[in-house]
This record gives C-alpha cells, sequence and structure tokens, in this order.
C-alpha cells in the first residue's frame, strides 16, 4: 500500500493534533496523520490521578474524538522516514509520500536503562505516574503507606514535564501531613540538577516547599539501579562519583526518556545526539536540512522545556512558517522557548512557572504574581487547562 498527500503530520497526539487542526483552519485540503492509537490521552492529568485529586477516565477520549475534521487519518506506526525521497515508511510494509512533514511522534519511555525499574513497577511497592495503567497504583501505595521510607525519583536528560518528578513527592507528602502520619514517613526525592528548578525565583519557592514537608533532597544524583526483591535503590551522586543503598517501602519513578528508536536511526536526527532528537532551527523549528520538514513537540531537538504549554506556542510557528515555505515567502514565525510548568505543591496549591530560553520568568497571566504558591491556581491546573486543552488547544484555536 502506497499513498501521498500534501502534508503529513506524524503523530496525533498534542503537537500533531493542534498543527493539523490550524492547517485546516488555514484552509489546507490534503493532510493526513499518521497515528496507530485508537485513544488520545491528556498525560498532564495522570500527576493528579496518582495523587488522588482527580479521576483518570477524564484523561482519555476516543481518537476519533479529537481528530480534525477533514483530515486523513492514517491508522499505523512509522518505521522509517527517507527525507531524499520524501516518504515514510509504516510498519504494516506500505509507505506514504509527502510534499511536506511534521515530525511530532512525542518521547519513548526507556524503562529498561535503569536495571530493575521495569521489574520493580510491576510489583507491589513501586509506581509511575508516567503510565496510564499505573497511575491509580501510585495512589494506592500513598493512601496505604503509614511509616516507612518513600523514595521519588528524576532522572537526568529531558523528560515529559520535569516538574513531575517532584508534583508527586508533594501531593503525597501534603496528604500524608493531613492524616496525621508525615512525621512518620521519611521522603526522599532523587534530583539530577544542582537545584530545584533552572529559574531562580521558583527554586526558592520549592525551596520552601521541600522544607515544610521535611522532603530530604539528593541533588546532583539519580537512582542507577532499582533490587525490587530487597527494595533498595542505588543512589549515585554525579558529582561526588559516589553512590548510597537506600531501603524503600514504597518507590515513585520517572524512566529516562528519548526519541522513538526509529528516529534515532533516522537521517532527520540530530547528528551525534544520544536521544535522537528531530534536528532543528531553535527558533523557525525547521529542519536544518531539509527545508520541507518542521518538527514540534518533545521529540524536537529545540532546548525548552517538553511541556504541553510549549506546544502552544510551538503549534502556530510551525504552521506559519510551514505555509510560507509552502508559498515560497520569508520565514517570520519564531519560537522564543517558552514553557510552563504547572507545580501542585500540595493538595489546594500551585505554583505556575513559566519561562522561555533566557531561563527567566515568562509570565502569561496579567496582574496575577504567579512567582508564588496559589490556591487560583489549583483551580487552573485541575480545571482550567484540561478544559482548554479538549476545547481549544487540540482544535488550533488557542
Amino acid at each position: 500500500m502506497s499513498m501521498h498527500h500534501r502534508i503529513v503530520v506524524i503523530g496525533g497526539g498534542n503537537a500533531g493534533l493542534s498543527v493539523a487542526a490550524r492547517l485546516r483552519n488555514a484552509g489546507q485540503g490534503d493532510v493526513a496523520i499518521i497515528e496507530p492509537r485508537t485513544e488520545h490521552y491528556y498525560q498532564p492529568l495522570w500527576t493528579l490521578v496518582g495523587g488522588g485529586r482527580a479521576p483518570r477516565r477524564e484523561s482519555v477520549r476516543p481518537q476519533t474524538q479529537v481528530m480534525p475534521q477533514g483530515v486523513a487519518w492514517v491508522k499505523d506506526s512509522v518505521s522509517e522516514i527517507e527525507p531524499d525521497e520524501r516518504t515514510v515508511k509504516l510498519a504494516s510494509g506500505g509507505e506514504v509520500g509527502y510534499d511536506y512533514l511534521v515530525v511530532s511522534p512525542g518521547l519513548q519511555l526507556d524503562w529498561d536503562r535503569v536495571p530493575g525499574m521495569t521489574e520493580a513497577v510491576a510489583g507491589p511497592q513501586a509506581s509511575s505516574n508516567y503510565d496510564f495503567e499505573l497511575a491509580p497504583k501510585t495512589w494506592k501505595l500513598i493512601k496505604g503507606m503509614k511509616r516507612g521510607t518513600a523514595v521519588f525519583t528524576m532522572p537526568s536528560g529531558p523528560i515529559k514535564c520535569a516538574g513531575a518528578p517532584q508534583k508527586i513527592a508533594y501531593l503525597a507528602a501534603d496528604y500524608w501531613r493531613q492524616q496525621g502520619v508525615l512525621d512518620d514517613i521519611r521522603v526522599v526525592l532523587v534530583l539530577p540538577t544542582p537545584g530545584m528548578f533552572g529559574v531562580e525565583v521558583f527554586a526558592k519557592e520549592l525551596d520552601k516547599v521541600v522544607e515544610r514537608y521535611g522532603i530530604e533532597v539528593r541533588f546532583n544524583s539519580e537512582v542507577t539501579d532499582i533490587d525490587p526483591t530487597a527494595q533498595s535503590v542505588t543512589i549515585t551522586d554525579t558529582s561526588a562519583q559516589n553512590s548510597e543503598q537506600l531501603d524503600y517501602d514504597m518507590l515513585h519513578v520517572v524512566p529516562p526518556q528519548s526519541a522513538p528508536d526509529w528516529i534515532k536511526q533516522s537521517p532527520v536526527a540530530k547528528p551525534g545526539d544520544p536521544n535522537g532528537y528531530v534536528d532543528i532551527d531553535a527558533n523557525t523549528l525547521q529542519h536544518v536540512r531539509w527545508p520541507e520538514i518542521f518538527s514540534l513537540g518533545d521529540a524536537g531537538s529545540s532546548p525548552n522545556s517538553k511541556t504541553g504549554a510549549a506546544i502552544r506556542k510551538q503549534a502556530p510557528v510551525v504552521v506559519e512558517n510551514l505555509l510560507a515555505t509552502m508559498e515560497h515567502r520569508p520565514m517570520n514565525g519564531r519560537y522564543e522557548g517558552y514553557a510552563s510548568c504547572p507545580l501542585t505543591t500540595s493538595r489546594t496549591t500551585m505554583l505556575l512557572a513559566e519561562f522561555d530560553y533566557s531561563m527567566q520568568p515568562a509570565p502569561s497571566i496579567p496582574v496575577i504574581d504567579t512567582t508564588h504558591e496559589r490556591r487560583d491556581m489549583w483551580y487552573l491546573k485541575r480545571y482550567g487547562l484540561p478544559a482548554m486543552y479538549w476545547n481549544l488547544f487540540l482544535k488550533g484555536r488557542a
């Protein structure tokens, strides 16, 4: 089977759907999306599912409900991109030809890069909010914890929503405080970074949060081995080059992440990048070698935080520059690295960290000071952002 479309979008997640909808709104009639999944997930809600603050069913809808009207849906997986031939090979053996290509397949979760992680989350005392099936298990573990040691981990390297490993620790600690058992629980947060956050004003606020809960933070560190039978983790301090063994009664892990393997092996990947991200200009989001290819979202090489908020700013830039390329006009769209991280700091408060390539605060809400924990930001996280996602973002309206 072979087919051809003028514009082909790889990936039916947030990025792919947002771009396809905007292209249709701009009058483009021949747009195809390659996406094998039949269900679409609003992944940011999984933190609240794991923290017992939202039902999992609210995070999923049939892919048919979110697919932009008039877009051809190729229900298959991609196995290869051949940019010189302008074709995309499918797992089924077919291929799709294109005039212009948007690459937005998201990231893959590399569970096996940490020995013992796959076995740990299959066992009774470990979980991860980065999986739709596992998120409810996290809440079960939190509710059942009365005493002992709880370890929350974050890997080095870019991941989806870098604040999520911290958010679940705060949701858990606040629940244990409410239940009167926090003093009997040792909470350890393992971070690969030298501080709580890359932007100073938000880092200072988070310093107060971990102090409030009595959380022990291991900076410049990551879990390098897990023994699920002994219920222990090896924490390696990369700055001091030493390791410690720590027993756990509850473990929340975040797997290392990278571009899908088929992108790593593709010519469109950035040379020398072990994570295999698509090699694009950080501002125009156009491929540096093939001008008919654009990429956005988590699999792109632009050095922004990998969040849905970044996609919201990237999608209009990709569409504007793609249309300019199609019409042989100069590209005027520029992405300046905007991203935001809605950090739940308790079961009723949130810190909205917004920033850009300058790693300085980049607030988007007038008047309100979002550099501190706020109750109203909690309602934005719980209700406002999901509503905007389903009704505006995916339809190319915001």
